[in-house]
C-alpha cells in the first residue's frame, strides 16, 4: 500500500476509456519517469482469468519443465540486468551498487527456487507404525492456483521476487501489482516473462494505486503475498478476510543488534552502520537499534559515530545512499527523532538539522528511552539508536518487549552457547557476527512471530507457502490386526491391547 504516498493522477487520453493514469517520479530530481493506467476491477478480473488458464499449462509441466522455463527466465534477466539496475535507480534513487546487489540477490533466489522445488515439494514416503504397516503413506505439495503479489517500494525487485519466484516454482501463476512508486520495475519483470512465453501469462503485472491492490485482494485468487507498512498490512488482511483468502505478510520495519562484552567491536560497528543506513535506512532487513554491553558501550559508540560521519547521501555515483523514496517518510523520521530527543535521548551524529528533503544525513541517537517513537515506531530512515544494557538478558528483554524486531544480529565470540540464547528471542531470524548478509542465503526462510508471523518467504518454507498439502495413504495388503471394522475379532482386540501396553505402558 502507499505509505501516504500520493501518485499524481490524470485523465487517460483517448477514446471512451475514462481510466485514470498515474505518474511515477525520480525521487532525486522530481522528474516524471513513467505513466501507467490505474486498472480497475474489470481489468483485474481478466488478468486473473488469464492466469487461471496459464496455470493449468504451467502446473502440468511438472517440476522439471518449470525448472527449465525459470532458468531460461533467469538467464534473460541476467543478460539484461543493466536495464533493470538503471530502472531501479531511476524509480528509487538508489545508488547503482545498491540496485545491483538487489538484482543479484533476486536472481539467486530465482535460481534456488527453480532448482530446489522438486526436492522440497515432491511426493515422499512417510514412516508407519505397527497399526498401519500394511499401508503406504506419502505426502506431496501441489500448486494453489493463482497467487496475487503486492510489492513494496523500498526493494522493488528483491522483496516481491521472494514471493513471485517461489510461487511460480511451486506451479502457480502470479498476478503482480507493483507499488505505484516503482511500477516500471514490476512491468519490466512481467515483460521479460512475456518475451519468453508470450502465449502463457504465468506472470502478469497489473498497475494502479492502493485501491488497485485492495481490488486484487478481492479477486478470486488463492493467496495474497504483501510487503509494506503496518497500515497497509492491516488493510490487506481485512480485505482478504472478506473472501477467506490466505495472506503472507512482510511488514516494513528493521531489526535489532546485541553487542556482547567480548564482541569484535569494529565488525559490530560496521554492521550496525550499514544495517541502519544502507538504502537510506529503508531496508526491512536492516538495524533499527543496537543494545550494547555497558563495559564496551563508549568504545562501540565512538566507532559507530566515526563511520556514520563518513557517509554522504546523494544522487551521484560516490554517494553512500540515495533519497527517501516516499516523500512523506521524511516527516516520519523527523517526528521520531524529535520525540527521541524530547524524551532524553541525545544526538551523537546529526539530528533534526540532518533532514533536508529528499535526503537525510546519517543520524545516530544514544540513550533513547524505550517508549520513544524512534524505538517503537516503524523504522524507515538512516537512523540508528544505540542503547546501553547491563547484560545480554536485558537486551533480550528489551527486544521482546518492543515486539517489532524481525531479525536480531548478535555479536560475540562465545559462538558455542549463543544459539541456546538465541532461541529465547521472539524473532524470526537470528544472525551471529553478521547482520544483513543472511538475505543472500536463499535456503534460509524469512519470517517472524506475532504480527510478523504471517507466513514465510525463501527456503523450503517459502516454496510450501504457495502450495497445498496432499497426503495419500494406500492399503497394500490385509493387516494382521484390523480394528477399523465392525466385524473385528476379539483376538485382534486382545492382540492390539497387548502390543499397546508393551509400547506405551512401560518406562524406558
Amino acid at each position: 500500500m502507499a505509505e501516504s504516498a500520493q501518485p499524481r493522477l490524470a485523465a487517460y487520453p483517448g477514446g471512451r476509456d475514462r481510466t485514470s493514469v498515474f505518474t511515477s517520479y525520480d525521487p532525486r530530481t522530481g522528474e516524471a519517469v513513467g505513466e501507467y493506467p490505474v486498472q480497475r476491477t474489470a481489468e483485474l478480473t481478466r488478468a486473473v482469468r488469464a492466469a487461471r488458464s496459464a496455470e493449468k499449462w504451467w502446473g502440468g509441466l511438472g517440476f522439471s519443465g518449470r525448472k527449465r522455463w525459470l532458468l531460461d527466465w533467469k538467464r534473460l534477466i541476467a543478460r539484461r540486468c543493466d536495464e533493470l539496475v538503471e530502472l531501479i535507480c531511476t524509480e528509487t534513487g538508489k545508488p547503482e551498487a545498491d540496485a545491483t546487489v538487489e538484482v543479484v540477490l533476486a536472481i539467486e533466489n530465482l535460481d534456488w527456487a527453480a532448482r530446489n522445488a522438486a526436492r522440497a515439494l515432491g511426493r515422499r514416503t512417510l514412516g508407519r507404525n505397527w497399526l498401519t504397516r500394511n499401508h503406504k503413506a506419502t505426502v506431496g505439495y501441489l500448486p494453489l492456483g493463482v497467487v496475487g503479489v503486492l510489492g513494496p517500494w523500498n526493494n522493488p525487485v528483491y522483496t516481491p521476487m521472494g514471493s513471485i519466484t517461489y510461487a511460480m516454482a511451486a506451479g502457480n501463476a502470479v498476478v503482480f501489482k507493483p507499488h505505484e512508486l516503482t511500477t516500471g520495475v514490476g512491468v519490466w519483470l512481467a515483460e521479460t516473462w512475456r518475451e519468453l512465453a508470450p502465449e502463457q501469462p504465468v506472470l502478469q503485472a497489473v498497475t494502479g494505486t492502493e485501491s488497485t491492490g485492495l481490488a486484487l485482494c478481492r479477486q478470486a485468487v488463492d493467496k495474497i503475498a504483501y510487503a509494506g507498512s503496518e497500515r497497509g498490512a492491516r488493510q490487506v488482511i481485512a480485505c482478504c478476510a472478506e473472501n477467506m483468502t490466505p495472506v503472507v505478510v512482510e511488514r516494513h520495519d528493521k531489526g535489532a543488534m546485541i553487542v556482547h562484552v567480548d564482541a569484535r567491536l569494529d565488525d559490530a560497528a560496521e554492521a550496525a552502520v550499514y544495517g541502519a543506513m544502507a538504502n537510506a535506512g529503508q531496508n526491512p532487513s536492516g538495524i533499527q537499534r543496537a543494545y550494547v554491553a555497558d563495559s564496551v558501550y563508549d568504545d562501540f559508540l565512538h566507532l559507530v559515530a566515526d563511520q556514520a560521519r563518513r557517509l554522504r547521501p546523494g544522487a551521484d555515483r560516490r554517494a553512500s545512499y540515495g533519497p527517501m523514496i516516499v516523500e512523506s517518510q521524511t516527516e516520519v523520521v523527523r517526528r521520531q527523532v524529535r520525540d527521541a530527543l524530547a524524551k532524553g535521548g541525545r544526538a551523537v551524529v546529526g539530528g533534526l538539522e540532518s533532514i533536508r528533503e529528499p535526503y537525510i544525513q546519517p543520524i545516530v541517537l544514544a540513550e533513547v528511552p524505550e517508549d520513544s517513537l524512534a524505538v517503537t515506531g516503524e523504522a524507515i530512515g538512516p537512523v540508528l539508536v544505540v542503547n546501553r544494557v547491563s547484560s545480554m538478558q536485558e537486551a533480550a528483554e528489551r527486544i521482546d518487549a518492543g515486539g517489532n524486531a524481525v531479525a536480531v544480529a548478535m555479536f560475540t565470540r562465545d559462538v558455542h552457547n549463543i544459539e541456546t540464547f538465541a532461541e529465547r528471542l521472539r524473532v524470526g531470524v537470528v544472525t551471529i557476527n553478521s547482520a544483513t548478509a543472511y538475505t543472500g542465503i536463499p535456503a534460509l526462510p524469512y519470517g517472524g512471530v506475532g504480527e510478523y508471523g504471517q507466513g514465510h518467504s525463501h527456503g523450503d518454507q517459502g516454496l510450501r507457502e504457495f502450495s497445498r498439502t496432499l497426503s495419500i495413504a494406500r492399503k497394500r495388503y490385509r493387516g494382521t490386526v484390523n480394528l477399523t471394522t465392525f466385524d473385528r475379532r476379539q483376538r485382534d482386540l486382545r492382540r492390539a491391547k497387548g502390543i499397546f501396553r508393551l509400547r506405551h505402558g512401560h518406562r524406558l
